[in-house]
């Protein structure tokens, strides 16, 4: 089991800085695709969150337990909720978009404040992973191989801004680094609290699933339907939750 969470630890990070590299190289992505590319994460991370998360959460708590699955639920929405009023929105600070005032970011620096942003998105990620591997390893996997692959295009929408708004290269690799880093310290975490109590564990996984559906619906559908291409993102969204599926159905 601990050479498993290894192994996604590894994978997860090592596809966040393959698509950081892909990043650094193309240097630019249109709107369009920089938008299909988030909606096929997103639907993909929705999939998750539902089949691999909620589900077994559900299913492992009877009627008197419930309270479990909605505690769990509400809390990973308010922790991700408060952490994102305390930290920048990630395509506001990279220059795409109005600027979003924040308090207390004014005298940081601007990659530390790139990390934090990103904090957001992948220390979930990852905790939903080591979480879930105290329950059904199959699920544990799937979610590992759905996030390593939306990594990849995520990698590419996260560094490409930074380029194009003047952030020197060493900067934007260290930030790239970071937050493969952040990714594979929230697996480790994930595993290490799921493990403390299986008693909690429902509530763990509805965390991780909360979190999970906070920045799918507040950071990423938002930022994918503001430049006109719905209809793409639609459909990639679709796609990403069939593929989702069929990861889950072969694990």
């Amino acid at each position: 089991m601990v050479r498993d969470v290894l192994v996604c630890c590894a994978g997860l990070g090592l596809s966040s800085l393959l698509g950081s590299a892909l990043g650094l190289l193309v240097r630019r992505i249109p709107h369009r695709w920089n938008d299909i590319f988030l909606g096929l994460c997103a639907g993909m991370m929705l999939a998750a969150a539902i089949v691999c998360l909620l589900l077994p959460a559900v299913e492992q708590v009877g009627l008197m337990q419930w309270w479990q699955v909605i505690a769990g639920v509400v809390a990973g929405v308010l922790l991700i909720g408060v952490l994102d009023r305390v930290t920048p929105h990630l395509h506001h600070l990279s220059g795409v978009g109005e600027q979003e005032k924040h308090v207390n970011n004014a005298a940081l620096n601007r990659t530390i404040l790139f990390v934090m942003a990103i904090a957001i998105h992948k220390l979930p990620e990852g905790m939903a992973t080591g979480i879930s591997f105290n329950g059904d390893s199959g699920n544990a996997i799937a979610i590992a191989i759905t996030i390593a692959l939306q990594n990849i295009p995520e990698g590419m929408v996260v560094v490409t801004p930074l380029m194009m708004a003047g952030v020197r290269f060493r900067s934007t690799l260290f930030a790239a680094v970071s937050v493969a880093v952040l990714e594979m310290a929230g697996v480790i975490l994930g595993y290490l609290i799921g493990d403390i109590s299986a008693v909690l564990l429902p509530f763990m996984l509805s965390l991780a699933g909360g979190a999970m559906l906070y920045v799918i619906s507040d950071e990423i559908i938002p930022e994918t339907h503001a430049h006109g291409f719905q209809k793409h993102v639609t459909y990639s969204l679709v796609t990403g939750v069939v593929i989702m599926l069929l990861i889950e159905s072969a694990f």
